[in-house]
């Protein structure tokens, strides 16, 4: 069964068997990243509603309304500084329906992170491999 029928949450994590769904480590500052992503939040994204933020923290919540489908949600972005001080940023959206989102929220995070990657202007390099590379094999 596809899990979007079962499930009104998706969230980001380094560890998701899912790549739209691993976030970001971006080697780019903290502050251009929070603000890129808090102008996403506050006006930038069609059918977003900034609700709260906090730069100490690096919390943005915001709600989404659906353009096409009436699944609202709420949206929670996490902007960090990982343990190598790269900036870290990670999504998760809770809709506030019943039954499956019909990987709707998935869609929202994946349309998040290509609106930040553009804001930002990545360059190649900038986006880090959010998980460990194991060792190269020697012949």
């Amino acid at each position: 069964m596809w899990k979007g029928f079962t499930e009104r949450t998706a969230r980001t994590s380094p560890d998701s068997p899912d790549p739209a769904l691993w976030g970001r480590t971006y080697s780019i500052p903290f502050d251009p990243v929070w603000n890129a992503a808090l102008d996403l939040a506050r006006s930038e994204l069609k059918g977003w509603k900034l609700i709260s933020c906090d730069d100490v923290l690096g919390v943005i919540r915001a709600d989404i309304r659906g353009l096409l489908l009436p699944l609202e949600a709420n949206a929670l972005i996490s902007v960090t500084l990982d343990p190598n001080a790269q900036t870290r940023v990670d999504m998760s959206a809770l809709g506030n329906h019943r039954g499956g989102d019909l990987g709707v929220n998935r869609r929202r995070i994946k349309r998040f992170f290509r609106a930040l990657d553009r804001s930002l202007h990545v360059r190649p390099g900038q986006i880090l491999e959010p998980r460990p590379q194991p060792p190269a094999r020697r012949p």
